[in-house]
Formats: C-alpha cells, sequence, structure tokens
C-alpha cells in the first residue's frame, strides 16, 4: 500500500465524495463521519462509516480511534473535541488553524498580525445601529458587515451602503456574533489553491472566479486578462498567508484583484475548494490527491500543479424543477471536451449545489465557445427559479461570462492594450463593434511587463482564430504595443494612442506613427478609437459583403444624425439650442 494509515473525514459532501475518489485511485482507506448515507459514502464501499453529526464529541472520539489521520471537507467543526483527540490521533490541517479560520475575524486578525494583506476589520460589540454607525465613522460607507461563524456562499454578508442600511443590516444579521469590514472595490476576484506538506508550500494556477447570487458561478484558469506580475504576486500571497498557518493540506485562498491593480486575501478555507473542482481535469494531479498526499506525507511535485491546458469550471444549481441538474447534465453530453460530476444528492432544491462541468480546451476562446450553451441553460433555470425575466444576449451576466469575445462567432478583429486602464479609451471602439455585430478578442498584452506572452499572443493569432484579419492596439506613454505587435504578424495593426496621466498623448501619436519602414502600423487620432474600429470595419468589409452593409448604414446613420443637427440649429437659433446641446453641469 502506499500508505497504512487510515483517515477519517469530518464530513460527507460533494467535496468529500471526491476526496474519495481520489483516495480510491491510491488504495487509501478513509471513513467518513456524517449523518445518513450521504455523496462521500455511496461511493466507497465499506462498513466503517459512522452515522453521525460531524460536530458531535462521541462520534468525532470514535472515528479518531478508528483513524490515524483526521482531516475536514467542512470548517465548522468541533475545534476542542479535535484538540482533545490530537494527543492520540493527528489531526490535519491543525486545530488551531481551523480554530483561527472558523472565526472570520479572528481569521483577518492572524493575517494582519503576519503581514498578509487583508481588509481592514473592526469587532462589532453589541449589535446596534449606533455600534455599526460607529463602525461606518471608522472605515467609511459603504462597508461589509460579516458574520463571523457559520457563513458560506454569501450567506452571513450585508452590504451596508449608507447609514439607511444599518437597522436592517441588524434585524438581518443581529443574531449572529458580527464583525465589519472595510469595503474592497476590487475589479476581479481571484482564487489560488495552496498546498502545505511537512516540508514546503505549493501554489495552484491562479484562477478568476465570477459569482452570482453569491454564490461562485464560474471559474477560469488561468485568470483572464492578468499580468505575469500579477499572477506572480498572487500566488506569493497565497503562498505567505497560508505559511503563517500550522499543519498540513489544501487550503482554498480567495482574494480581491483591486482597482489600482493591488492584492487583498478575502477569505481561507482549510479544505479541498470549489474554485479548484478544475484541477481534477486540467492538471496533473487534483487538488483532492494534494491533500492525500500532504496529510499522509507522500511525495508531491510542484510540476503536477501545473496546468495542462486552459478550462472552465461551471457550477449546476438546483432549478425549480426538481431534476433541474439533470437536464443541464444531458445538454453537457453532447458538449465536446465537457467532463460532468454529478453529486448524488438526490433531488434538487432551488440553489443547491448538484453538480459542475468542467470545459478543457487549448485556448480559452475555445472553452467560452463550447461552454455558451450550458451558461444558457443554467441562466434560463435561474430565471424560473428566482421568478425574472430570462437574460438576453446583452445582459451584464452574458457579457461578464464571456468577456473576451463579443458573441460565439469567431472573432475577426483582435483588441488588444498595454494596460487595463487602457480599456476606457478603447470601450467607444469596442461597443460599435459590438453594434455592428463584429465578433472580436480582447486581451491585455503589454509589449514592457509581459514581452514574452505578447509576442506568443500574437504570432499566434492566424492559428489560434484563423477569422482574425485586423488587430486593434492601444498603448500610452511610450506606446511600443502596436509596433512590436506588428513585427510579431503579417495581419495589419491599427494604433490607438491613449493620452496618458501626465502629457497631451503627441508622443504617443507620434511613436505609434513613426515606424521603421517594413514595420506599418496605421495610427489613429489620440483617444479615437472610434476611428479605430471603423478602419477596422473597412478593412473587414473589402470581402464581407454584409460588414460592408452595416458599415454603409452606420455612415448614413451619421450622416442623418449630423443633417438632424442642422435643422435644430437652424430653426432654434444658437441662443435656442445652446442650454439643450451644452447643458450647465
Amino acid at each position: 500500500m502506499l500508505s497504512d494509515r487510515k483517515v477519517g473525514l469530518l464530513g460527507g459532501g460533494q467535496l468529500g465524495r471526491m476526496l474519495i475518489e481520489a483516495g480510491n485511485r491510491l488504495n487509501l482507506d478513509i471513513s467518513v463521519l456524517d449523518v445518513g448515507h450521504g455523496s462521500a459514502k455511496k461511493i466507497s464501499n465499506h462498513n466503517r462509516h459512522l452515522n453521525g453529526s460531524f460536530k458531535d464529541r462521541e462520534s468525532i472520539q470514535k472515528l479518531a480511534r478508528r483513524c490515524d489521520v483526521i482531516t475536514v471537507e467542512i470548517e465548522h467543526v468541533d475545534t476542542h473535541v479535535l484538540e482533545e483527540i490530537s494527543t492520540v490521533t493527528d489531526v490535519q490541517p491543525n486545530w488551531k488553524t481551523i480554530r483561527i479560520i472558523q472565526d472570520k475575524y479572528q481569521q483577518k486578525l492572524h493575517l494582519a498580525s503576519n503581514d498578509v494583506a487583508t481588509a481592514k476589520s473592526i469587532p462589532i460589540q453589541t449589535n446596534d445601529v449606533d455600534d455599526l454607525q460607529r463602525a461606518g465613522k471608522e472605515l467609511g460607507f459603504p462597508f461589509m458587515l460579516k458574520a463571523r461563524m457559520d457563513a458560506y456562499d454569501g450567506k452571513g454578508n450585508f452590504p451596508v451602503n449608507s447609514p439607511d442600511d444599518l437597522k436592517a443590516a441588524i434585524e438581518t444579521l443581529g443574531d449572529h456574533a458580527l464583525y465589519a469590514e472595510k469595503w474592497a472595490e476590487f475589479r476581479m476576484e481571484l482564487a489560488v489553491m495552496v498546498v502545505k506538506t511537512k516540508d514546503d508550500v505549493y501554489a495552484y494556477p491562479v484562477v478568476e472566479t465570477v459569482h452570482q447570487d453569491s454564490i461562485c458561478k464560474l471559474v477560469y484558469a488561468p485568470a483572464r486578462g492578468v499580468s505575469e506580475s500579477i499572477i506572480d504576486q498572487a500566488q506569493q500571497l497565497a503562498k505567505k498567508a497560508i505559511a503563517c498557518f500550522p499543519g498540513k493540506g489544501i487550503f482554498g485562498v480567495e482574494m480581491f484583484l483591486l482597482k489600482d491593480d493591488t492584492l487583498l486575501i478575502n477569505e481561507i478555507a482549510p479544505r479541498p475548494h470549489n474554485s479548484g473542482h478544475y484541477t481534477i481535469e486540467a492538471c496533473p494531479m487534483s487538488q483532492y490527491e494534494a491533500h492525500l498526499r500532504a496529510i499522509l506525507d507522500l511525495p508531491i511535485s510542484s510540476q503536477s500543479l501545473r496546468l495542462r491546458e486552459p478550462a472552465i469550471m461551471l457550477n449546476i444549481l438546483g432549478g425549480s424543477e426538481a431534476d433541474s441538474h439533470i437536464s443541464i447534465a444531458k445538454l453537457a453530453l453532447s458538449v465536446p471536451n465537457t467532463q460532468i460530476h454529478l453529486y448524488d444528492k438526490g433531488e434538487a432544491r432551488p440553489g443547491r449545489k448538484m453538480g459542475h462541468v468542467t470545459i478543457t480546451s487549448p485556448s480559452m476562446e475555445e472553452c467560452e465557445k463550447s461552454l455558451t450553451p450550458l451558461v444558457q441553460a443554467v441562466d434560463e433555470q435561474r430565471s424560473q427559479r428566482l421568478g425574472i425575466s430570462s437574460p438576453t444576449t446583452t445582459s451584464s451576466t452574458s457579457k461578464n461570462i464571456s468577456r473576451s469575445s463579443s458573441s460565439t462567432q469567431s472573432p475577426k478583429v483582435a483588441v488588444i492594450m498595454g494596460s487595463h486602464s487602457d480599456l476606457p479609451v478603447l470601450k467607444p471602439g469596442i461597443d460599435l463593434l459590438t453594434n455592428l455585430g463584429i465578433p472580436f478578442t480582447t486581451r491585455i498584452t503589454s509589449a514592457h511587463r509581459t514581452p514574452n506572452h505578447m509576442s506568443n499572443f500574437v504570432s499566434s493569432l492566424s492559428d489560434v482564430h484563423p477569422d482574425i484579419s485586423v488587430v486593434i492596439a492601444a498603448a500610452g506613454g511610450a506606446a511600443h504595443l502596436p509596433g512590436m505587435a506588428a513585427s510579431h504578424t503579417l495581419l495589419p495593426v491599427i494604433g490607438v494612442p491613449v493620452k496618458p496621466t501626465v502629457g497631451d498623448g503627441w508622443d504617443s501619436l507620434v511613436s505609434m506613427s513613426n515606424m521603421p519602414k517594413g514595420v506599418p502600423v496605421a495610427t489613429v487620432g489620440v483617444n479615437n478609437a472610434i476611428n479605430g474600429a471603423l478602419l477596422a470595419c473597412r478593412i473587414l468589409a473589402v470581402e464581407d459583403a454584409k460588414i460592408r452593409k452595416k458599415l454603409e448604414e452606420w455612415v448614413k446613420n451619421n450622416e442623418e444624425e449630423s443633417l438632424r443637427r442642422d435643422r435644430e440649429l437652424a430653426e432654434k437659433g444658437v441662443d435656442g439650442i445652446w442650454n439643450e446641446w451644452f447643458p450647465v453641469k
């Protein structure tokens, strides 16, 4: 046997189920303590499982007598019992770690005391409006009010946007021990699974998580549009956070990427995590096998935690019908490169996690394209469950799920930028492409910060996206991105100079337009993304009659709008139209 040490597991839900699946392949002996014959017990055919609460003292003690190592699939356990049994049975992760992480306020204090970046938090002492008002004065509005214990999937959180929300916040969470957390203005939520062994700390790839109704809906591996520098910072921050906790095992580290590109730890889970499901198919070693190897002191290689190819994980939640999750799984059967995981929980309850699917492909764009029908089906079920109108293709949810492409069609235009701060300048041009029905892909790739990624991305465009015929590249300052892109592809490149914080953008304009012979860049005016998009459309229209017709309609509408303005001016005069056209702000 790989290990003769018997493992006891507190909790037998879907995380325990996938943990045992990994253990079965290694011939490991795992016994579950949970009520009934749940998901985890159903795939482990022996009579050593225990029927009882994973919070019950006698049941935990009985499991400990049978096992050499006790671990958890849920952190809401009795750590005082774990402390008692730890003198005779190995508890992993350490009971001290579980106790600290259980109390989210203590978790934040522990991270801060170890110089790990996290949002400022203060305790709520009396659970009344005056106490929350004091928190608002210290943290500012808005702030997040959170239950310290037993909260998950957004339950136990209340956003306090203004003093008007204080009474409602107390009515909602007043029965819990509470703390207030400074509001984090983030542009993206990231997550990293971290493995802590007796000798080292390892990190899986950085992933992007998308939440809906306070529940994780999608996980993108790797995170989209994040620079290599931020990826490295996120992995190092996650490893630093876990290194300050005693014990071994897998940890889920959730974090915020703020608008200024700094990172803050949000929460930590001392167990396998929803954001790590993708590792089953996308990595040589899943988070579940890594956890078992870590707590049993079996070898782990950092190479086994790498990403084989891009992946997207989609959670399947219970809908309004008892078999709603089955219909999603049946649809997934027809989607290529898709693995289905159903948790065997019986009939679905609305909003309950019933399973997940993972799609893997050589590129993220291919993953997104395959995912589209599943997301549409999941969104439709959500609409029925909540009694709201069905989502449209232009809904914010759809844009978030597939924001790197304007549609499920193969992109015809690549829109690239050197920094996320260039996106507001490009947005009018992107909106024009969307309105004209031109499929595109948008990416962040810096000529200076990520030169290798930039060259690989641009040089492989024609292979990965054979329908792309033109590149729009925006950059400010030295503005080398369009020129460097043009040196790595034969596709026409349109440069959009971006006005920097300091200066008027003239240097960016000259940099793009003054290219050496042999490497042309078609350059539009400073911040003029509209012209960049129109020029791209004109290039496409040479061989695409449909695009040419749409472009003609746009030009005609533009002409009509100009003539309408002329008529208004002629009819009303300057004084009559001035306040309408140029209202006082």
